[in-house]
């Protein structure tokens, strides 16, 4: 990829954009992190200070309490970060659009509502069969509009292949929100399927940042695989080949990751000594 840096273009690889988008992130992440608590220090309504409340965590000591209102904020914090850093990633590759707009028909909401029941009831498993009967209804043009914010709508730069992804950083959900994510996705699939050319490839995931259960182990999130079939489901490396587009976007983010994460470390040890003192 030709990239311009001051007056000259320069020619780098994908790995080696990847790469540089991942080594930014982390820093810029952790610049930012640790100037926003440092900041908040003596504010009684700052990320961490409005979390040390809790008196039954207080009873444990002063280090205890800080570490949980610490880590809660620290969690939100990268996983915003990571799915900033994969909109960027995808951008290398594809047309990235945050919502999707369009006609929805009666009919085809209450589809869509009658199989979320039966998956509901488990009176079937998850196919991308199931929905297929949604693409070949056409609403009239009295319909009314419907729009959705989108994690992640894309449009392959080469195949013009179209895809909606839901995107939650460990995959935790319980039921209602596995079926309320399912139902929000596939009325984006159906108003696609509406305003697009009828032979047009698109495609619906649910995605995990990481897997939750060990890299390279079974994934048995099950109140979601009660909603989203095999071929729906992009996780932890699956969900990171396919965003970079390539079979070692995985290693190559958490190489880069890691290699990189003083940064973060530095910053935890900067923010420690504010609230904590030198000898916290």
């Amino acid at each position: 990829m030709t990239i311009k840096i001051g007056s000259e273009l320069q020619t780098f690889t994908l790995e080696e954009t990847i790469q540089a988008l991942v080594r930014t992130a982390v820093a810029t992440f952790a610049n930012g992190f640790e100037a926003r608590h440092q900041a908040e220090a003596t504010n009684p309504e700052g990320i961490i200070n409005m979390k040390i409340h809790n008196v039954f965590i207080e009873a444990l000591g002063k280090e205890i309490q800080y570490y949980t209102a610490l880590v809660r904020s620290l969690d939100s914090s990268l996983g915003n970060m990571l799915e900033s850093l994969a909109i960027n990633i995808a951008k290398l590759n594809f047309e990235v659009k945050r919502y999707v707009e369009g006609p929805l028909s009666v009919k085809q909401t209450r589809i869509i509502a009658e199989l979320l029941e039966r998956y509901k009831r488990r009176e079937i498993k998850p196919s991308i069969k199931n929905y297929l009967v949604l693409r070949k209804i056409f609403p009239n043009t009295k319909v009314k509009r419907k729009r959705h914010d989108s994690d992640y709508y894309l449009i392959d730069k080469k195949t013009s292949k179209h895809y909606l992804i839901e995107l939650k950083i460990g995959g935790d959900l319980d039921n209602k929100k596995a079926r309320s994510e399912k139902e929000a996705i596939l009325e984006q699939f159906t108003i696609l399927s509406n305003i697009l050319p009828k032979d047009t490839d698109i495609k619906i995931y649910f995605a995990t940042a990481y897997n939750r259960f060990g890299e390279d182990k079974p994934w048995n999130q099950e109140r979601v695989k009660q909603f989203f079939a095999k071929e729906e489901l992009l996780i932890g490396r699956d969900f990171w080949n396919f965003i970079c587009q390539s079979s070692r976007g995985y290693d190559t983010v958490i190489s880069t990751y890691k290699k990189n994460s003083h940064f973060i470390k530095k910053a935890l040890e900067n923010i420690k000594k504010v609230y904590l003192g030198k000898d916290g």
